[in-house]
């Protein structure tokens, strides 16, 4: 058996440090239904997943969403404040 190197991490911290991350908070106005059906369409997320980034959302107040560049994340968040949802890019 051939043991492969382990990760550089302060390379990966690199690269996290650098990327962002589309952040989903919870509100009072938005239904299950149209949260999940936003992520499923908006942000090609699975059903299961998106039910449980939802379930995150209404419990602990919010749930990373997405990770990327701001370039990739900006059309996504720009769509899901078109349907009123609260999200970041942090």
């Amino acid at each position: 058996m051939v043991k492969e190197k382990p990760a550089d991490l302060s390379e990966s911290r690199e690269r996290t440090a650098s990327g962002k991350e589309l952040v989903l908070y919870n509100d009072d106005v938005n239904t299950f239904d149209f949260v999940i059906e936003s992520l499923i369409e908006v942000c090609g997320i699975e059903p299961v997943q998106a039910e449980q980034i939802t379930l995150i959302v209404h419990y602990k107040g919010k749930c990373g969403v997405l990770s990327g560049t701001m370039n990739e994340l900006l059309p996504k968040y720009t769509e899901m404040i078109n349907r009123k949802l609260t999200v970041a890019i942090e």
